[in-house]
């Protein structure tokens, strides 16, 4: 038997050696989120250096998923995938070793274009992998399951790193771990595109530059506001960039994405699925992890355990959905999954600053049945509509959705929850008679007020404690709703767009 053929007699091996891949790219932010008190302590850095460490990572992971995809389809995929583990593996290190917080987001930088050639190679090698429908559809759903798992798993290991060693421990955990995903090579065979085209130089670049400028923009909103002047411009020339984009594959003779796949809804309907259940699990986790530990008092390791049933449930249903998918078809569990979501946010709607941990976690359980309900399946649906010899830049687009329905819930509802949470900050009549400093950290955000808290007497204190707390969960419910009345209404688009059936490609 040759050492191709044994690859291939042990698809399951490659699996898990996929999913260890797709795990460490998950849980990287949840590790680092954790660690930034103490990398601030370290080099004294600046709040916006503090925001670039995570938003280097994101810009670079985000803009480069789409060509990296299309790369993987060219050249081959489990080249992508080594050359992404490898990248990862050394700017993980280089970061750990980092000594100034330019290296460092430097480092974070590359750590994102590592995770951009991981992960749509992941998806891809599974789609080739399995011919077998049946056999696929667990794969993509116990895929889907540990992505999910990732982000809750994330600040546990954070939490208990940081427990028992320094900051840099939260990078040096990635090395043991790319080691052994590296070992998936013995187990994983090489698939490409044989008849792709050349890739072209003017559809990269068109789709890089305007990803950039479109998630830059959203970032940017979620930290200051959408009507910024720099906002505005950002998310313009991103459209306009993209929009270029989309005309050009349309003209062009080899499109890196090409746009006959819109056309078909098993690809346009689930895409538009991951962005609506994006939303939801994005609003989740920023809202709730600071509403434990800023408004409940929870440290962030306790934060991050009570966030972890969340996500194991995600990880259970994705692998039971996509079984269900291929029985009853996708229309249902996708949109009702989004509903499930939606629920899960109006829960949240409802919660006060005292509320018991036992009544959120209904609203927890909702939001990661929804996400694990529609998820596995919106995937499936998106690597099925799609030439298996394109499957890299199916698998591209699906991710590139589910990275921006995160960003996108974490901007738009936090717009929300700013709002009301100045607004409410202002009513206060103990701020009047502050320093014009205490009301300038006081407004710009809750753990802010608590900081400052510490600074006057008791009586003070524990009014501008008691006052941020109550504006900040003021604005969360508030966003909590908006948010499950959007996702709400996607979940009946979706119900109405996305096929019951994977539609099978237009060659």
């Amino acid at each position: 038997m040759s050492e191709e053929t044994k690859r291939v007699s042990r698809p399951w091996v490659a699996v898990a050696f996929l999913c260890l891949a797709v795990l460490i790219a998950a849980i990287d932010d949840g590790v680092l989120n954790l660690a930034l008190p103490a990398i601030s302590k370290e080099f004294h850095a600046s709040t916006s250096e503090l925001q670039w460490t995570i938003n280097a990572y994101l810009l670079a992971f985000t803009t480069l998923l789409l060509p990296m995809g299309a790369l993987g389809d060219h050249i081959g995929r489990k080249k992508m995938l080594q050359v992404g583990l490898c990248l990862f593996g050394l700017s993980s290190l280089a970061a750990a070793l980092s000594t100034s917080m330019g290296m460092l987001i430097a480092c974070r930088t590359f750590m994102g274009i590592g995770a951009a050639i991981v992960l749509p190679q992941t998806l891809s090698i599974i789609r080739a992998t399995f011919t077998d429908p049946k056999q696929r559809v667990q794969a993509i759903g116990l895929w889907a399951g540990v992505y999910g798992l990732g982000y809750g798993v994330g600040p546990v290991v954070g939490g208990a790193l940081l427990e028992y060693f320094d900051w840099y421990s939260v990078f040096l955990i990635n090395i043991p771990v790319v080691i052994i995903a590296l070992q998936g090579r013995f187990f994983i065979s090489e698939s490409r595109d044989e008849h792709a085209p050349r890739l072209d130089l003017a559809s990269i670049v068109l789709a890089v530059c305007g990803l950039f400028s479109l998630v830059y923009g959203i970032i940017k909103a979620g930290e200051t506001s959408w009507t910024e002047g720099s906002v505005i411009i950002s998310l313009t020339v991103g459209i306009v960039i993209l929009a270029v984009f989309v005309l050009w594959e349309i003209r062009t003779d080899h499109p890196m994405l090409p746009m006959k796949f819109f056309k078909n809804m098993s690809f346009t309907g689930a895409d538009m699925a991951m962005v609506a259940a994006s939303f939801s699990a994005g609003a989740l986790l920023f809202f709730v992890s600071q509403y434990f530990q800023s408004v409940q008092g929870y440290s962030p390791l306790e934060s991050a355990w009570r966030l972890l049933p969340g996500s194991v449930i995600i990880m259970l249903t994705s692998v039971v959905a996509t079984r269900i998918a291929r029985t009853i078809g996708f229309k249902l569990p996708v949109s009702i999954g989004i509903f499930i979501g939606g629920l899960g946010l109006f829960c949240l709607s409802l919660v006060t600053i005292n509320t018991s941990y036992l009544a959120v976690l209904p609203g927890l359980t909702l939001i990661g049945i929804g996400f694990g309900l529609s998820f596995g399946p919106a995937t499936d649906s998106v690597l099925g509509s799609v030439p298996e010899n394109q499957a890299g830049i199916g698998s591209a687009t699906d991710s590139t959705m589910q990275v921006l329905g995160t960003l996108l819930g974490i901007a738009v509802l936090g717009a929300i929850m700013n709002a009301i949470y100045l607004d409410r900050i202002e009513s206060l009549t103990v701020i009047a008679s502050l320093p014009d400093w205490a009301q300038e950290s006081i407004q710009s955000s809750i753990q802010g007020a608590h900081i400052v808290a510490g600074q006057f007497p008791a009586d003070v204190s524990q009014q501008i404690v008691d006052g941020s707390s109550r504006a900040f969960t003021s604005g969360m419910t508030l966003a909590m709703f908006i948010g499950a009345i959007v996702t709400t209404v996607a979940s009946l688009i979706v119900l109405c767009i996305l096929p019951t059936r994977i539609r099978p490609p237009q060659e």
